[in-house]
């Protein structure tokens, strides 16, 4: 049996489901104790005793495969989509057979987006707060939705899931994505490079995958060129944002509002000037996170891993 060490949160949440079926295909789960993710240092420390690993949103570097191949690491596989947080290329190097499960969760992390674009326009959190915080009885002037334009950068699963999405709330919509061509059949998209055009946008939405060229895409700068009230989303990845330039926009008001499921430091600090501002809504890094969704992407975990590892014997 390949002793296999798992560190992802919403794999961790539904572990014992999955316990059975990996044992079947010759695998011992074991369940890491965290919530967001490990440290370098802890992850050196546990390595070495596993043959596999499946991986969350931990710091997968070079000296971490290194010291794992040391004792028993053999493979490994990055749950769900992102792999901003692994080095690949240290894992061609090392031997190390690895791969993601792309194509998981476009529709999950959509609907959230969905939801916090629709919750920051209507302010409806807000609301919620207010009346369970004994506040009375709130009545903001909330914003049509109708009518609006929307920035959305990344056309992938992700991305292309959210436009269809917003096909049925009557707006315009200009996606930024070098990467991908055409509108895919969406007559109301504009394509368009960032971040031509975004003076224009009622709403900026960040769906795309984290690398060395979009870090810190939205910056000062950028922002200083959006429309007064702009409010922004992101579920894909904290750093494509210079939080502090979000935060400065935020405070004077030149970013009316933002829906934020991801942060450059996760879990939110808790001295962070972000939990400050009842504009806002917040989630756990937690998009992809339905059972449906678990599942589907631990199966193909699960299989991939065992893959790799009974290949080897």
């Amino acid at each position: 049996m390949k002793k296999v060490l798992v560190t992802c949160p919403p794999m961790l949440g539904m572990f014992e489901e999955f316990v059975e079926p990996a044992k079947l295909l010759g695998l011992d789960l074991v369940a890491a104790k965290t919530t967001q993710v490990l440290s370098e240092q802890e992850l050196m420390t546990l390595l070495p005793e596993y043959d596999g690993w499946i991986i969350g949103d931990d710091p997968a570097t070079k000296q971490v495969f290194e010291v794992g191949i040391r004792g028993r690491l053999k493979a490994a596989v990055k749950w769900g989509i992102g792999i901003d947080n692994v080095d690949f290329q240290a894992c061609k190097d090392l031997g190390i057979p690895i791969t993601n499960t792309p194509n998981m969760f476009g529709g999950e992390v959509a609907d959230v987006g969905i939801a916090l674009l629709l919750g920051l326009a209507r302010k409806t959190y807000f609301i919620d707060r207010e009346i369970r915080n004994n506040f009375g009885w709130p009545k903001p002037a909330g914003m049509s939705v109708a009518g609006k334009k929307v920035g959305v950068v990344g056309f992938g699963d992700i991305g292309e899931s959210l436009v269809k999405r917003l096909g049925g709330f009557d707006v315009d919509v200009t996606v930024f994505d070098p990467g991908v061509e055409g509108d895919k059949g969406y007559k109301y998209v504009t394509r368009h490079e960032f971040p031509r055009g975004v003076e224009e946008l009622d709403f900026l939405v960040f769906t795309c995958a984290l690398n060395k060229h979009n870090y810190h895409m939205l910056n000062a700068d950028v922002i200083s060129k959006l429309k007064q009230g702009v409010m922004v989303v992101n579920v894909a990845r904290g750093p494509l944002i210079d939080e502090a330039a979000l935060i400065d926009a935020l405070q004077c008001g030149h970013v009316a509002a933002a829906g934020l499921d991801v942060f450059e430091v996760e879990p939110l600090p808790a001295s962070s000037p972000l939990r400050e501002m009842p504009q806002c809504i917040f989630g756990s890094h937690n998009g992809s996170n339905t059972k449906e969704g678990v599942r589907r992407a631990t199966h193909q975990a699960i299989s991939y891993i065992a893959e790799f590892l009974n290949s080897q014997r």
